[in-house]
């Protein structure tokens, strides 16, 4: 059961590093998801500027060796996933220019869905100025 939790939440942790990268592309459609998506980038940003550890890599480890086995061998999420997460020789100035990535990513993201929704408001007001 163990095992399984863990690869669980390494595939959360996939799946939140993407929303990172990508979910401020999302907001031309949910605007709102702003308010879930700053802090979100902003957090993954930080990890990276910094090198910190994620939270989730040592409690991922933990549940691993509850479960009687070791960190990140065999099965598909330890062979395909893992990689992407954690790639070897990982040091601090790729992680910054990968914090830089996030943040460029993001800007140009942001700046897309504010002139699409610019784009839908004036629209939207003239449209009701002809009614």
């Amino acid at each position: 059961m163990a095992v399984f939790l863990a690869d669980a939440l390494v595939l959360g942790h996939l799946l939140f590093v993407a929303f990172v990268m990508a979910g401020g592309f999302l907001l031309v459609r949910w605007p709102k998801l702003a308010w879930l998506h700053l802090p979100a980038a902003a957090w993954g940003a930080i990890i990276e500027f910094t090198g910190w550890i994620c939270p989730l890599t040592p409690l991922e480890n933990r549940l691993r060796m509850l479960g009687g086995g070791s960190a990140y061998s065999g099965g598909f999420v330890e062979r395909y996933l893992l990689p992407i997460l954690y790639p070897e020789n990982l040091t601090l100035p790729i992680q910054q220019v990968l914090g830089g990535v996030v943040v460029g990513v993001n800007l140009v993201a942001y700046a897309l869905a504010y002139r699409a929704l610019r784009r839908k408001a004036v629209t939207q007001s003239a449209w009701r100025s002809r009614s």
